[in-house]
């Protein structure tokens, strides 16, 4: 899913194609796409861009007329720019919206068309969309305290959960617990001073360093390569790979459809943490620390 360095990317590569641009057409392709009725999709049409901006994972596209479209792209929707009424490529395209500099495609793949776009009237209704959460580079130390205690969750909750933080989610959230070197299952609220700073330092160093690096790579290209995925992760999705700080093989959780990847020696003081699936498997053969693991893995 797209997060916040992601989603800043985009906009920052919208604002260069479509502000101050005109909507001059709204192709639909897809009828589980659109999620509001009043005002009707279709009356975006003839108005112009005024803002863009980013409301937790969501791209919000500001209209002259008090207008906003509001897009989430959830797990699989991304974002193509083309040249003036290009088609809609397949059965992964969703919808097309035509400006007079361009067509931006909304793109979804897999069967399960999560991706959502709305048209809401006036800030009230912008509002409703945002699910509260700080934002993790706008708050100060002590707002980021106060946002990470507010309930007793593992620190891995915590900072996906919108209502908190705004824009994080499984993928950064690993890399920020890497950095900050903390446990994804710490408990929030049992954190001392230095152990929030630390996070709140990683927090801030870690997504604006992906922000970076994102512009550096798309230059005023369009963005093409937006994956929960990348080769200089430290921890995410590099289950079994050397941690680029200690090489200790990095190590995971597995809940339903997300996985939480973490470095016992940086994060967990060599201490591996139960993955349900794995443990209801090994059970009592179930290492306990990275030691005992790589002792298993080197017997005969």
């Amino acid at each position: 899913m797209p997060e916040l360095p992601d989603i800043a990317i985009y906009l920052e590569a919208l604002e260069r194609r479509i502000l101050g641009a005109e909507i001059t057409g709204l192709r639909i392709a897809s009828p589980f796409l659109v999620r509001s009725v009043d005002p009707p999709i279709k009356s975006a049409v003839g108005h112009r861009v005024e803002s863009l901006r980013r409301i937790g994972k969501r791209i919000v596209i500001g209209l002259d007329g008090e207008l906003f479209l509001v897009l989430h792209l959830m797990i699989a929707g991304r974002l193509q720019w083309a040249g003036a009424g290009a088609p809609l490529p397949g059965k992964k395209g969703l919808a097309a919206l035509d400006f007079d500099t361009g067509t931006l495609i909304l793109t979804e793949m897999g069967s399960k068309k999560r991706a959502s776009l709305h048209l809401v009237c006036g800030a009230a209704a912008l509002d409703e969309h945002d699910p509260g959460g700080v934002e993790p580079l706008e708050v100060d130390r002590d707002g980021f305290a106060a946002a990470l205690q507010a309930e007793n969750h593992t620190l891995k909750r915590a900072l996906t959960d919108p209502h908190l933080f705004s824009g994080i989610g499984n993928a950064y959230s690993d890399e920020i617990l890497h950095a900050a070197k903390l446990s994804p299952i710490a408990l929030s609220q049992r954190l001392n001073e230095d152990e929030i700073t630390r996070l709140f330092e990683a927090t801030r160093s870690t997504l604006l360093a992906w922000i970076e690096r994102g512009r550096t790579e798309v230059g005023d290209r369009w963005p093409t390569k937006v994956s929960a995925f990348r080769a200089a992760m430290a921890a995410h999705g590099k289950y079994g790979k050397p941690c680029p700080v200690c090489a200790t093989p990095i190590q995971r959780i597995v809940h339903a459809a997300n996985e939480t990847n973490y470095c016992p020696r940086c994060q967990t003081g060599g201490k591996l943490l139960a993955d349900r699936a794995l443990s209801q498997v090994l059970k009592s053969d179930w290492p306990k620390t990275i030691d005992e693991l790589e002792r298993k893995r080197g017997s005969p």
